[in-house]
């Protein structure tokens, strides 16, 4: 009787081994997006799409501030809470958007914030009080983290390797558009209307673009559902920040996009009042500087196949501060030559980063993506308030002291990244 009880023991033992073992070989074979065919093209259509009306939304209000200002008795520090509020929450919520995604998908927790965000912008437009302003543009934050969290793990998952540079800085070219379309129809809307017609065709074409993005992107290949484990996310998130490469990229990530927000936040500011006394139609003009990073973005994905990405990102960073004293000189042209080149390094140095994450993270994807870009809008949100104080302090030469001085512990930091690789 106990042998027959050991064989039937060891039949199952077998038998599981066996199962495990069959599980092993198994193994579904990931079928990846090439550049040049069909859903190549689907995938960029749709990005462009999310990131026209996701930037449109999140940076719409920059080009107003002075307007806020003036309507609600502000300060510049206080002005710029309608930014740095939304930036903060959607920077808290990728923290918990990214693991959603892990459960529901991909493309169903970006499609959901979509929709959300450009209706939390159309409520934005009809409300009369600074605090219940504040509060829409926390929870149209809150609802983009969906988008902003996931849109970098879907094309790490989805597209090859090969070509993943190339598709992030297509990406970021579309952010780029989108967030100097919001910022420059927001400015020219507001100067012939008001403030408030000009949120409300925002959100009414961010409801379009929405649409767009969940008619062109083909659903996840490579996505594999799982269950939302809080102890390993707490532990996988602090063993990430202690990764010596991933660690400098988020702070790379809060440096270069603080520095981004706090210069374009304030130069309204100085160009409003002596010795130029611009308009804010003109105001809203210096947001096709932006447009400089359709090119600069893919063109540093590229160098970056050519060179080493540490090359590339100091090269960025240094753009940055060459734009940065360019802006020092009082005159109009060489103001606006500054701010172009300033943008064209923070655009370059975003899509190294970035696509340096994709590279160097093989598994949880989507909470190394989510980490690096709450550092990226924590800076934002940080830099743009706190940029305030400078200004009142000391001007536009404070506060490009404060970004010089930021820009150059960024380059620091991308020297130890490079040792870092070559290691």
């Amino acid at each position: 009787m106990q042998k027959k009880y050991l064989h039937s023991k060891l039949k199952i033992n077998v038998k599981k081994n066996k199962i495990i073992f069959n599980k092993s070989i198994i193994k579904k074979e990931k079928i990846y997006i090439k550049k040049g065919t069909k859903k190549f093209t689907e995938v960029i259509l749709a990005f462009f799409s999310a990131g026209l009306s996701t930037f449109a939304i999140l940076y719409c209000v920059q080009p107003i501030l002075p307007l806020f200002s003036e309507k609600f008795h502000l300060t510049p520090a206080q002005s710029s809470l309608s930014l740095s509020s939304a930036t903060s929450t959607m920077a808290i919520g990728m923290l918990f958007t990214g693991p959603l995604s892990d459960i529901f998908g991909r493309k169903k927790i970006m499609t959901s914030s979509l929709f959300l965000a450009a209706l939390c912008t159309i409520f934005c437009s009809v409300m009369q009080s600074w605090e219940a302003i504040i509060i829409m543009r926390s929870l149209t934050g809150l609802a983009l983290s969906g988008v902003v969290a996931v849109a970098m793990t879907y094309l790490s998952e989805e597209i090859d390797p090969i070509f993943l540079a190339f598709a992030m800085g297509l990406y970021i070219s579309g952010n780029t558009i989108g967030g100097c379309l919001g910022r420059f129809l927001t400015s020219i809307l507001a100067t012939h209307f008001c403030w408030e017609i000009a949120l409300r065709v925002i959100g009414v074409s961010a409801l379009i673009s929405a649409s767009l993005f969940l008619y062109f992107l083909p659903n996840s290949k490579n996505f594999n559902s799982s269950p939302l484990n809080i102890k390993k996310l707490l532990s996988d998130s602090l063993f990430q920040c202690k990764d010596p490469t991933l660690s400098k990229l988020f702070f790379m990530g809060f440096i270069i996009m603080g520095s981004f927000v706090t210069l374009f936040n304030y130069v309204g500011y100085r160009l409003m009042s002596s010795p130029f006394y611009i308009n804010q139609t003109i105001i809203g003009f210096l947001s096709l500087f932006y447009l400089i990073g359709v090119y600069s973005s893919p063109q540093a994905g590229i160098l970056t196949e050519k060179y080493n990405k540490g090359i590339v990102l100091i090269s960025a960073l240094l753009l940055m501060i060459s734009g940065l004293f360019i802006t020092q000189f009082n005159y109009l042209y060489f103001i606006f030559f500054g701010l172009m080149l300033f943008a064209a390094g923070f655009f370059a140095a975003h899509s190294v980063a970035s696509s340096w994450i994709g590279h160097h993270t093989t598994d949880s994807k989507v909470q190394t993506s989510s980490l690096y870009l709450f550092f990226y809008y924590l800076g934002s949100s940080i830099f743009g308030t706190f940029g305030g104080f400078f200004w009142f302090s000391g001007g536009w030469t404070s506060i490009s002291l404060f970004i010089l001085s930021m820009l150059i512990f960024g380059i620091f930091l991308a020297i130890r990244l490079e040792r870092i690789e070559k290691i």
